[in-house]
């Protein structure tokens, strides 16, 4: 069983460049062929300051850049082993431009109890600033704990 006082605690922060040789070798694999993320004119053309970063390439960032990507597990107590990634959403409220230098601070809001107990989902929040301190995302993840 996962610590319900856990609720309400803000984990190490992670800080993280979008560079733009991560970020090709990212839509190379995913196969994105969108040119507003490879083509500074047609990202202008679409209203953009620089080059687009897709959605999901936060959470990569998240994981890349931290020192100890499971970091949260060991302040937690919780065995790896007995993890599973439940869920994920992303809000955007600006968007994230290649060179940009975000933060990522993420925060336990819920702790629940499943199937009687067997299973436990820890909700996890971050909250995402670019380099001049704008709220740029919001990152939410359920991570379910095997009990």
């Amino acid at each position: 069983m996962v610590d319900r006082s856990a609720i309400g605690r803000v984990l190490p922060s992670v800080k993280a460049r979008v560079e733009p040789g991560r970020l090709r070798y990212f839509l190379k694999t995913i196969g994105e062929c969108n040119p507003i993320y490879r083509d500074p004119e047609a990202a202008r053309k679409e209203g953009y300051s620089g080059l687009a970063v897709p959605p999901t390439y936060s959470f990569c960032l998240e994981m890349l850049d931290a020192d100890q990507p499971f970091a949260m597990l060991t302040e937690l107590d919780i065995d790896l082993g007995r993890v599973l990634h439940g869920e994920q959403a992303f809000a955007y409220y600006a968007p994230l431009l290649v060179d940009d230098c975000l933060t990522f601070q993420p925060e336990v809001t819920d702790i629940a109890d499943k199937k009687g107990g067997a299973l436990t989902m820890i909700a996890i929040r971050t909250k995402v600033t670019n380099q001049r301190g704008v709220h740029v995302a919001d990152l939410t993840r359920t991570i379910v704990v095997r009990n």
